[in-house]
């Protein structure tokens, strides 16, 4: 089985890695990023892993970013990726087997996880779905395992996983309360092995706590920072946007994740895993179906309550963004779905499990394109514009740039012109640099010695490039970059040959 999805995996990665696919999203480079500026840097070290970004993915890409060709393609983020899916794949086996006491329910479940062309593609660029699958499920092989023998190794192994889990999303956050209680009430020593669990568990968010508190100075900071999503959606709704749909309404939000997790799962799949629930609970799989439940009510509630968006093609807005939450829903129909090649007569299983595979595949082989997966289809519409944006700012500078001039500049969006102009990320001035990032827009006069700047029109890098006009050194745009769809990008040189008179006048010559 692990072998298996090994090869379907390597197949997966090589497929998008020859079409280009590897970095379309957005989040899928700036993952990469912020792996590679531990290592590439003007100030490396585990401070530039950030505030709200979960930690766990971008140190386990760190040994590949090393590799300039891997750092460049996007491949260094897909080789850890991949094989946590093939780790979850394990992991979910054993755990529906166990769950289900069937062997065909179990092979169901894997191969109609293992074949969704979502999960594929996700688990082959550098995103973070595959490694919280592998915590995941290995947490639920953990309990399933706990429930049949009390092993306090059942325990310590949760422990384990839950922290994978936590270190990589938020809602590995969410399910430790709820896998405290299990352990507290299943077992023989009931309390002991809830408080064992609950201790083991809370060790990646005090680590999280504690990395946000001692480099920002806020424990909270990935809550309620400056980059936290409750802050960035604060800024916009400040800003005149509306609401987003689901906030504070509880069927809104339930409506937006049922059609992204419908979109994400396949139709097909999604009867299989509804009608699936009823074999599960024939199965006295209680405690499994509520648990695997958990996942999608986090993301309802987020959307209901902490500015998480869903947008689906199908329901206002009608645009593509974050519908791979809707993923959340996809352990509980997959293990559900193999409920039902458990429940049929011993000697159909085999081909039930087939059959669940087949019809869970079916629309998907029917329509064997890219365009039919959400996740792909969602990361091609979203980045057209950076791409087109990326590629010319990247050639420019691959022409004009040398190596030691410096640049000013955010990264986010920004650092793939880095990355395929070949430059440095240490030649690079960026807001994790500090204290002199914040001295530099404080006092451009005295601290911006940069030779070049690239801004977003409007951003803290070109607002800073205005106010160093007036009093310090000069910085001419030599190069605007205006794509459809996307913000301006600005290119600026500096200019040490400006006279007083220019200086006071601020005056800005465009290419």
């Amino acid at each position: 089985m692990a072998l298996a999805a090994a090869l379907l995996s390597a197949l997966a990665i090589w497929w998008n890695l020859r079409h280009g696919y590897l970095l379309y999203y957005g989040d899928a480079q700036a993952h990469l990023v912020n792996a590679r500026r531990m290592v590439d840097s003007r100030t490396p070290g585990l401070d530039q892993l950030g505030t709200v970004w979960l930690p766990l993915p971008h140190l386990l890409m760190l040994p590949f970013v090393r590799v300039e060709e891997w750092w460049r393609t996007g491949l260094a983020g897909s080789i850890p990726s991949g094989a946590c899916f093939v780790l979850a794949t394990a992991f979910l086996y054993a755990a529906a087997r166990r769950i289900l006491d069937s062997r065909a329910g179990a092979a169901a479940a894997v191969l109609v996880f293992a074949l969704n062309p979502n999960v594929l593609y996700l688990q082959s660029i550098p995103m973070t779905e595959s490694f919280y699958f592998a915590g995941f499920f290995g947490l639920l092989y953990a309990m399933a395992w706990y429930a049949r023998t009390g092993s306090v190794w059942a325990v310590l192994l949760a422990g384990a996983a839950s922290n994978a889990a936590s270190l990589t999303r938020y809602e590995g956050w969410f399910l430790i309360p709820f896998a405290a209680l299990f352990f507290a009430f299943a077992g023989r020593r009931r309390l002991l092995m809830g408080v064992v669990f609950g201790g083991v568990a809370s060790a990646a968010v005090l680590a999280w706590l504690a990395h946000n508190w001692w480099y920002y100075g806020d424990a909270l900071a990935f809550y309620r920072g400056p980059y936290s999503a409750m802050a960035i959606y604060q800024r916009a709704l400040d800003a005149g946007m509306e609401k987003y749909p689901g906030d504070h309404d509880w069927w809104k939000a339930w409506t937006q994740f049922r059609a992204a997790a419908g979109l994400c799962a396949g139709g097909a799949l999604t009867v299989l895993g509804v009608a699936g629930i009823a074999a599960a609970l024939w199965r006295r799989a209680f405690w499994a179906v509520a648990f695997l439940a958990l996942p999608a009510g986090f993301y309802v509630w987020s959307i209901h309550s902490s500015g998480t968006p869903i947008f689906v093609p199908g329901l206002w807005p009608h645009s593509y963004y974050n519908t791979r939450y809707g993923l959340a829903a996809l352990p509980l129909l997959v293990v559900c779905a193999g409920s039902l090649a458990a429940v049929v007569p011993a000697r159909m299983r085999g081909v039930a499990a087939v059959l669940i595979a087949a019809v869970a595949a079916a629309p998907w082989v029917a329509y064997p394109r890219a365009e039919s997966w959400i996740c792909w289809k969602e990361s091609q519409v979203n980045s057209e514009a950076r791409r087109q944006w990326t590629a010319e700012a990247a050639a420019y500078l691959e022409a004009n740039y040398r190596r030691g001039e410096g640049i000013y500049s955010s990264l986010g969006d920004l650092a793939g012109i880095y990355r395929e102009a070949r430059i440095p990320l240490k030649e690079v001035l960026q807001e994790g640099n500090n204290p002199q990032w914040d001295a530099v827009k404080q006092r451009p006069d005295l601290f911006l010695r940069e030779g070049w700047a690239v801004a977003i029109s409007g951003d803290d890098v070109s607002t800073t490039l205005v106010r160093s006009g007036r009093r310090g050194p000069r910085y001419v745009c030599v190069k605007m970059i205006t794509v459809k769809g996307g913000p301006a990008i600005e290119i600026y040189r500096r200019d040490s040959e400006t006279n007083e008179n220019t200086l006071h006048q601020g005056a800005w010559r465009k290419e």
